[in-house]
């Protein structure tokens, strides 16, 4: 019988960028933010009733901001709810070709976030989109990163699998929706979903947790990436990065 070695979701220029990116984001943010709870989509973390008014939008900013460690007064928030409406038969639509969903930039000393409801229906879509703008804060508002670094966004999107809400950002990263025209893909943020699903099988073993429950919250091609990943950490231990003592069981 053959063996057929675990191989990696991602090519080898985008496996090296995952690891050496989230190993700086563990030099960056520090160790004890590998010990913080995974955000799931579970009334546990957002117990708030959700219907798209903007006073729900803002205190879901408010509570992702808590989540991923920024801090509030350093946020303004401007909700654009004008536009053309979605249809109804839509449930999830972004991209250069429809407009952005969010914006950040710095004024004044303080982070603006811009978010385009007409761009958004899904809480997924709204929680990922959110994620991403604030992860440039951590990373543009904190100084950390120069603003015309070519990987910028990308690795924005990485930011948010260390710092907590990769479920949803990488959920959100390729979804399907169907409408009476048949059924359409859309795509939100910089990382593809194999990308995403390696991420956060190398976040996963940087928390020491390398069978997580909460993969449970993955849509599944995320979830079958990151279970790739998994074993292929599993059979290329002198991969996984981060804090010593972390590792892959037997």
């Amino acid at each position: 019988m053959g063996f057929f070695k675990p191989t990696c979701p991602v090519g080898e220029i985008e496996r090296l960028w995952v690891e050496e990116m989230l190993s700086w984001c563990a030099t960056q943010f520090g160790p004890r933010t590998l010990r913080t709870p995974v955000i799931v989509p579970t009334s546990d973390f957002f117990p708030d009733a959700y219907s798209g008014t903007e006073p729900e939008v803002r205190s879901l900013v408010e509570r992702v901001s808590g989540y991923m460690g920024v801090r509030r007064d350093r946020v303004v928030v401007e909700v654009d709810t004008d536009g053309d409406v979605l249809p109804d038969d839509v449930a999830f639509l972004e991209g250069s070709a429809q407009g952005e969903a969010g914006h950040y930039r710095l004024e004044r000393g303080r982070a603006v976030v811009s978010l385009s409801m007409s761009q958004m229906r899904s809480p997924v879509a709204l929680v990922a989109t959110v994620a991403h703008e604030l992860a440039h804060e951590r990373l543009l508002g904190e100084d950390r990163i120069a603003p015309d670094r070519h990987d910028g966004e990308q690795l924005t999107d990485l930011v948010t699998v260390y710092l907590g809400l990769g479920v949803f950002n990488a959920n959100a990263a390729f979804q399907f929706s169907q409408s009476r025209h048949g059924w359409r893909s859309e795509r939100l943020g910089y990382l593809s979903q194999p990308m995403f699903g390696y991420a956060l099988a190398c976040w996963s073993v940087m928390r020491g947790d390398p069978r997580p429950l909460w993969a449970e919250h993955l849509g599944t091609n995320p979830r079958v990436y990151m279970k790739q990943g998994l074993k292929y950490l599993r059979a290329n231990p002198d991969r996984v990065v981060g804090p010593p003592g972390n590792g892959m069981p037997d």
